[in-house]
C-alpha cells in the first residue's frame, strides 16, 4: 500500500533520487578519490567553457567567443593560471566577468579540497573517506600510502576544521585586501562603484594567484603605487603559503615550536626564495634600460622584490616579459617552476618539494642515514615523491615546449617561459600565449590542467590499480654519476 507514493516520491526501494545521487558519488569516492576529484574539475572547466561560450559572455559583440578562447578561458579561469588568449579586461561582458571572478574562488580552492566540500555538501556531513580527499590535499603522499604515521600539517581529525579555514581564509583576506585597495582606485580616478569592482578583482585574482586584471591597463596603471603593490604582494604570499599552513599559524600563532615541519619549510623555503629571487632580479636587471634601468636605487629595489613574488604564481607584472634580459627569463622560469606551497593556490612542483630535494643532497653529502629538518627524520618514501613530482613536471614542460615550438616556430626562451607559466599556473607571458593558433591554445590549456590539477594527484589517478607485492626481489645496485 506504500509503494505507491515511495513512487510518487522519487523513492525506489524507500531511497530518494537524492540518496542515490549520494551513494553513486560515495562508491566513486571510494574506488578512486583522485578521479572524483579530476571529475569534478573538469565539470568546472566544461560548464565555465559553456557559460563564456554563451552571447551574453562577451562584451558589444553578438558573435559567441570562439571555441579554442571559451575552453583556453575557462582552463585558466578555474586552474587560476592568468594566461589570457583575449583581453580580459575589455573583452567580456558584465555576466562574462561574474563568470570568471566565481571561477577564480572556486578554482582557488583546489582539487582535492573543492571535492572534499562538495561531498560534505552532498553527504550532510564529513565522513572518513571525505576526510581522506580533502587529507590528500594537504599531503599527496596519502594518494599511494594512505594515511601515515609521521607528523602532519594537519591531522586527518582536523580536516574539518580545515575546509572551514579554506573558506573564511577566502571571504576575511580577499574582503580586508579589497577595501585596503579602495584608496588607490580613488586616487586613480575611478567613481565608487568601478573602484569596488577593481578592488575585488584585484584582491581575488591576486590571493587565488591569477593574476587577470580588470583594467585595460593593468598594475602598469599602478605602477608608482607602493601601497597597492605591496597590497598584491602580500595576498599573493597568503595564497601561495597554502590553507594548511594558514591553518597551523592561526592556532599557534604564538607557538612557533609548536609548527610542524610542513609549516617551517614551507615558511623558510618561501622566504629564502623571496629574497634570493629579489637579488637576482636586482643583479641581472638594474642596468637594462627596458625594464629598471631608467629607475632610481629604491624603486629598482621594490620592483625586484614584486618581480620576485609575482613569478612565484603571482602573474601580476608591472613590465613587459619579453624585455628581460635572457639571464632573467631563465631566473624567472626557476621561480616559476618552484611555484609555492602544498595546498596553496599557487602551483608549480611546490617549495617543500625543492626543500626535500635539497636536504636528501644535503643528507647524502654528509654520510647522513636519514633526511633531518627542525629536529625531525623526514621519512625517504617523501624523496620518492618528490623526485616523481619534478620528473612528471619536468616531462610535461619539455612535450608542451616541443609541441609549442613546433606549432609556433618562435624561440624557444620564449616559448619555454609561457608553458613554465602555464604549467606553474602563473600567468605571466612574454607575449606569445595571446598569438597562438588554435591548436597552440589547446595544448597549452592541456598545460596548465595538468599543471593545476597536480602531477601527483594525475599520476594516481591514472593508475589503474595499486599493487602490493607480496616479496621482494635480490637488490643490485646500479652505477649512478
Amino acid at each position: 500500500m506504500r509503494a505507491q507514493p515511495l513512487a510518487r516520491l522519487g523513492r525506489v526501494d524507500g531511497r530518494s533520487w537524492f540518496g542515490q545521487v549520494r551513494d553513486a558519488i560515495d562508491g566513486l569516492v571510494k574506488h578512486s578519490p583522485s578521479r572524483f576529484a579530476i571529475l569534478i574539475f573538469t565539470t568546472l572547466i566544461l560548464v565555465t567553457t559553456l557559460l563564456l561560450s554563451l552571447p551574453i559572455a562577451r562584451a558589444g559583440e553578438s558573435s559567441v567567443t570562439p571555441l579554442a578562447d571559451a575552453v583556453f578561458t575557462a582552463v585558466s579561469t578555474i586552474c587560476v593560471t592568468g594566461l589570457a588568449t583575449v583581453d580580459m579586461a575589455t573583452y567580456w561582458s558584465p555576466f562574462g566577468n561574474a563568470v570568471i571572478f566565481i571561477g577564480m574562488n572556486v578554482g582557488g580552492v583546489g582539487v582535492l579540497t573543492l571535492a572534499s566540500i562538495l561531498g560534505l555538501v552532498i553527504s550532510r556531513r564529513l565522513g572518513l573517506r571525505a576526510k581522506l580527499i580533502a587529507a590528500s590535499d594537504t599531503n599527496p603522499s596519502r594518494i599511494h600510502v594512505g594515511p601515515v604515521a609521521e607528523r602532519q600539517a594537519v591531522r586527518l581529525g582536523e580536516v574539518g576544521g580545515l575546509l572551514v579555514t579554506v573558506a573564511a581564509s577566502l571571504l576575511v583576506i580577499e574582503a580586508v585586501i579589497a577595501i585596503a585597495m579602495m584608496p588607490s582606485m580613488f586616487a586613480a580616478g575611478y567613481d565608487f562603484g568601478t573602484s569596488a569592482w577593481y578592488s575585488s578583482y584585484y584582491s581575488v585574482s591576486a590571493f587565488t594567484n591569477t593574476g587577470f586584471s580588470p583594467n585595460p591597463a593593468g598594475p602598469v596603471e599602478f605602477v608608482d603605487d607602493y601601497w597597492f603593490q605591496s597590497l598584491l604582494m602580500l595576498d599573493v604570499f597568503l595564497g601561495s603559503l597554502g590553507f594548511p599552513v594558514i591553518f597551523a599559524l592561526l592556532r599557534t600563532w604564538r607557538k612557533p615550536r609548536r609548527w610542524s615541519v610542513h609549516v617551517k619549510l614551507t615558511i623558510a623555503t618561501t622566504v629564502i626564495l623571496f629574497v634570493a629571487g629579489a637579488a637576482m632580479f636586482l643583479l641581472l636587471e638594474y642596468n637594462n634600460p627596458r625594464t629598471y634601468g631608467q629607475l632610481d636605487a629604491s624603486p629598482t629595489v621594490f620592483q625586484s622584490f614584486f618581480m620576485s613574488a609575482m613569478t612565484r604564481s603571482g602573474g601580476f607584472a608591472t613590465i613587459n616579459m619579453h624585455d628581460l634580459n635572457s639571464s632573467s627569463m631563465l631566473v624567472s622560469d626557476m621561480l616559476m617552476f618552484v611555484g609555492g606551497g602544498s595546498a596553496s593556490t599557487a602551483g608549480g612542483i611546490k617549495v617543500t618539494t625543492l626543500a626535500v630535494l635539497f636536504l636528501a643532497a644535503f643528507a647524502e653529502a654528509r654520510g647522513a642515514p636519514a633526511m633531518e629538518a627542525f629536529g625531525r627524520r623526514i621519512p625517504r618514501d617523501i624523496l620518492r615523491l618528490a623526485v616523481s613530482v619534478v620528473l612528471w613536471g619536468a616531462t610535461i614542460v619539455a612535450v608542451s615546449t616541443i609541441a609549442i615550438a613546433q606549432i609556433t616556430k618562435e624561440p624557444l626562451d620564449f616559448v619555454l617561459f609561457d608553458v613554465i607559466s602555464g604549467f606553474a599556473t602563473c600567468g605571466l607571458s612574454t607575449g606569445l600565449t595571446a598569438e597562438l593558433p588554435p591548436e597552440g591554445k589547446y595544448v597549452m590549456a592541456a598545460t596548465m590542467f595538468m599543471g593545476r590539477v597536480g602531477t601527483v594527484t594525475l599520476a594516481a589517478a591514472l593508475a589503474a590499480s595499486q599493487r602490493r607485492q607480496l616479496f621482494r626481489r635480490p637488490e643490485e645496485r646500479p652505477i649512478v654519476g
